[in-house]
């Protein structure tokens, strides 16, 4: 294996496993307490509002990190594969330095300028 596919496979483990440990210490501060807090001072809809938007921030938290971590997974088992590192529009090998500041990158520059294109050209038809 290529040394620099090792260093990305070793840094996308050590992410992966910040990842984990985030994602168990969002579910544990979900867990409701025994205790009663104390009454907010717009009543319980004040409350219940700052609760909903609490929820909302740790689901939409937790959603990036799923995310993040599926993109992590589909990298190492592309590594595993020998697939690391090609275009999966194209086929051609994504640029180095493409993948070292994003070691999870699906597509050559190339190609995800041309797919982000057909999106906005779709969107101004709209």
């Amino acid at each position: 294996m290529d040394s620099n596919i090792h260093k990305i496979m070793v840094n996308l483990k050590v992410e992966r496993k910040r990842l984990w440990d985030e994602q168990e210490q969002l579910r544990a501060s979900c867990i409701p307490s025994d205790g009663r807090r104390e009454g907010s001072p717009y009543g319980k809809w004040g409350e219940e509002a700052t609760e909903s938007s609490e929820l909302e921030r740790r689901s939409a938290l937790g959603k990036q990190i799923r995310e993040q971590l599926v993109d992590i997974e589909d990298t190492l088992l592309k590594i595993e594969a020998g697939k690391y590192g090609l275009c999966e529009f194209c086929g051609k090998p994504i640029e180095t330095p493409r993948l070292q500041v994003l070691p999870q990158a699906r597509f050559c520059v190339s190609c995800k300028i041309r797919r982000k294109g057909h999106f906005y050209n779709i969107v101004q038809l709209a």
